[in-house]
């Protein structure tokens, strides 16, 4: 369990885990409560950015406390370690991308080192554990040998892979390094009726481009909502850095208009509108609003709060979990919404 944060601590993780909020804020704060932050951030996620903001600010600010030192110089090898991993991750990543494209197996990278490079002025705010590559279904045999002849080795069930549209591959010689094989974004078979994020649907949202900020919000919306049933702040400040990327009415219509047409118009209204609520950020709380709400949008944004995120890990957990299970039962339940395209 997580050290409990007061109201005022809870602000200022938020401040904290914005890429975009000043580094100054929270100056003069005791040991243990930054401390409590550090630990709250690196559950959350967002601990490499807390890190940088401090390192911003200099040593010279921080409370003369020889736990808290030894601690944050702990922390900090380890962002350096999670930053070479991501390289290591990238590397391989782009050599099976490479083997895909001379088989003629199209297909994408998605979410971590794209959300870094395109969404966050500093690259190493969003480090990642994993490589995510999207094919259509019918590439997702060709693009299984292929991972496989590039040195890694299947770690999920075959079956339940295929059922999940999810595999998962691990590298011989070294098992930290994780590819996931995707045919499709939504995952939960009893969800997939309602709404897909797939390689042709991300295709259309693009209209020819390449990872528009529309087609990086839809994914960001459809992990936080769809995959992870918001387990950490990260998540939503994925979300949060989607909405700053969206700049121009033209590209807010895209956004709606790929709601419309995967079908994640319920996890639209309700990410975006916890995400402006937790960050203070009128535009995503707008942009969910443009949504007609039903029963199934207003009972979700009933159970999904900030209070809700933010203590997932405490004492708080069990009405936290059983909030985020309802969610996903309104998710299942939830009619699909007629799309003339």
């Amino acid at each position: 369990m997580l050290p409990p944060l007061s109201p005022a601590e809870e602000k200022l993780l938020l401040d904290f885990a914005d890429p975009e909020a000043p580094a100054d804020r929270g100056r003069n704060l005791a040991a243990s409560s930054l401390k409590a932050l550090l630990a709250n951030a690196e559950f959350h996620g967002v601990l490499p950015i807390m890190l940088r903001k401090l390192r911003e600010r200099g040593d010279a600010d921080l409370p003369q406390d020889a736990a808290l030192q030894q601690k944050l110089a702990a922390l900090r090898d380890q962002a350096t370690i999670a930053t070479g991993q991501s390289m290591l991750l990238q590397y391989h990543g782009d050599r099976i991308m490479k083997a895909l494209a001379a088989k003629g197996v199209a297909a994408r990278v998605v979410k971590g080192p794209v959300f870094a490079r395109k969404l966050y002025r500093h690259a190493a705010d969003r480090p990642y554990t994993d490589i995510d590559i999207l094919v259509d279904p019918a590439g997702i045999g060709a693009a299984n040998t292929t991972i496989a002849e590039c040195g890694f080795e299947l770690a999920s069930g075959e079956a339940q892979s295929h059922e999940l549209q999810e595999f998962k591959w691990l590298e011989k010689e070294n098992s930290s390094l994780l590819i996931e094989l995707h045919g499709n974004l939504v995952h939960d078979t009893g969800m997939r009726r309602r709404l897909s994020l797939g390689f042709h649907e991300l295709q259309a949202i693009d209209g020819g481009e390449a990872d528009t900020p529309a087609a990086l919000l839809t994914i960001a919306i459809v992990h936080a909502a769809g995959g992870h049933k918001f387990h950490r702040l990260q998540l939503c400040v994925d979300v949060l850095q989607g909405v700053r990327a969206l700049r121009s009415p033209e590209a807010e219509a895209r956004l709606l208009e790929a709601a419309r047409m995967t079908g994640i118009e319920l996890e639209l209204a309700t990410v975006l509108n916890v995400t402006g609520r937790l960050f203070d950020e009128p535009r995503a709380i707008a942009l969910a609003n443009r949504i007609k709400p039903d029963l199934s949008i207003r009972l979700a944004k009933w159970l999904i709060t900030g209070n809700m995120l933010l203590r997932v890990n405490s004492r708080e957990k069990m009405r936290s979990r059983l909030s985020r299970d309802a969610f996903r039962w309104i998710q299942r339940l939830a009619r699909p919404r007629p799309y003339l395209a």
